[in-house]
Formats: C-alpha cells, sequence, structure tokens
C-alpha cells in the first residue's frame, strides 16, 4: 500500500510540473486585448475560440492526470489503517505500579555518609499564642424607609 501511494504522489507531482510547463508555453487568448477595444478586428473578447492546437490538448490530459491522482490520494489517505497502541492519550489512563521493596544487595544510603546536625528544638513559651478565631457578626438587614407621599 505504500509503494502504490508513493507512486500517485510521483504521478501527481510530474503531472502538475508537465501542466506547468505546458500553460506557461501556451500563447494567451487575452494577449489581443487591444483587439477588442478598436486596435483591431476580432471575433470575441478573448480570440478566437473552438480552435485547440497540441498544446491545449496536452494540458486537458495533464490535468486529467493531476485530478484522477488527486481523488486517488484523497482515497487512500481515507483508507488507510492506522497503527493502534502508540498514542500519548491511550495510556493516559494506565498507571505504573509502584515498587514498595528495595534489592537486597544495595547498600544502606546512611553507611560513610555524614549527617547534618539536628535543629534545636523551640522551647514552647517564645511562639506566642493564636488569637481566638471570632467570626464578625452579620450586619443588620433592614428595609428602606419607604418615602413620604408628597404633594
Amino acid at each position: 500500500m505504500n509503494v502504490m501511494f508513493n507512486l500517485v504522489v510521483v504521478v501527481q507531482v510530474i503531472s502538475a510540473l508537465v501542466i506547468i510547463g505546458l500553460v506557461l508555453l501556451q500563447h494567451g487568448k487575452g494577449a489581443d486585448m487591444g483587439a477588442a477595444f478598436g486596435s483591431g478586428a476580432s471575433g470575441s473578447l478573448f480570440g478566437a475560440s473552438g480552435s485547440s492546437n497540441f498544446l491545449s490538448k496536452s494540458t486537458a490530459v495533464a490535468a486529467a492526470i493531476f485530478f484522477a491522482s488527486t481523488l486517488g490520494l484523497a482515497n487512500m489517505a481515507n483508507n488507510r489503517t492506522v497503527a493502534t497502541g502508540g498514542g500519548v492519550m491511550e495510556r493516559a489512563g494506565q498507571t505504573v505500579p509502584a515498587t514498595t521493596t528495595a534489592p537486597a544487595d544495595v547498600p544502606a544510603p546512611t553507611a560513610g555518609v555524614p549527617t547534618a546536625p539536628a535543629a534545636p528544638a523551640a522551647p514552647a513559651a517564645d511562639v506566642p499564642a493564636a488569637p481566638a478565631a471570632t467570626v464578625p457578626a452579620a450586619p443588620a438587614t433592614t428595609a428602606p424607609a419607604a418615602p413620604a407621599n408628597q404633594q
């Protein structure tokens, strides 16, 4: 499937380059625009139509090949099977098992390592007591006075 996909990509690129070359080689039908505005006789605004030469027919064939290869690539890309099990989000719910025991052949981490001196315990009398937690009283809710009728 991958070889076929690469082959269709190569065909598409080559047909695109052929279209570009053929379009640049052709004589533009709008080159005689001055003829439409009084500078000469012309059959229509963009020149005579209906006559097609080798370059225009070749361009049409290359365009058909380009569109067919584009549809083939779209079909192949849409029907591709995606490898499962490689996504990051699929492993998000899994947990890593924790190891609880250390191997027996590992030496103790404190062997030969100097320890830091212990900090002296602060006496309890030096710490001030925390203030008592008081909840402020809710403000009184009174209805606003109705305005007096003035006449």
